[in-house]
């Protein structure tokens, strides 16, 4: 059987050492469903601050916070999964880490994990968009070399 290769341009990022990342930071699938998860985002940080708030005192509050976080961090990573496809475990990608457990700069994992990724993702779209205009561009120069008006 012969190998064929074809550049999809997916990118590996080692995240804290521990886990891979791979997606193609310039597919424009990628960009909208991360940009479009905003809006999933902020349904389930509004539902998971509704339900803690619910949450009754003592033991049995903080059994139930606990799994309230775990399904919290749960749908995230499925969401992300969905983002980024099957082929990246986010359990693994991070270490095993909650994305509702709070970092040392006292934002949310999965907030922070964001903010990392959304400057990449802008530099691939930006990639893309220029790709495309050069591509536009060698375009209508070759049309214009055919018709002998160049």
């Amino acid at each position: 059987m012969k190998q064929l290769t074809i550049d999809t341009g997916v990118e590996e990022f080692s995240v804290n050492g521990r886990g891979v990342l791979r997606f193609n930071p310039a597919d424009p699938n990628l960009y909208h469903r991360f940009f479009d998860a905003g809006k999933t985002l902020s349904a389930l940080d509004k539902e998971l601050e509704e339900k803690a708030a619910a949450l009754p005192e003592g033991d049995a509050g903080t059994e139930a916070g606990l799994a309230l976080l775990a399904d919290y961090d749960g749908r995230i990573k499925a969401l992300l999964t969905d983002i980024f496809g099957a082929e990246n475990d986010f359990d693994k990608v991070l270490g095993g880490v909650n994305l509702a457990g709070v970092g040392a700069n006292g934002k949310r994992v999965v907030q922070n994990l964001l903010e990392a990724l959304t400057p990449i993702l802008q530099e691939g779209a930006r990639r893309h968009l220029e790709a495309t205009a050069d591509t536009a561009v060698a375009g209508a120069e070759a049309a214009r070399a055919a018709r002998g008006t160049a």
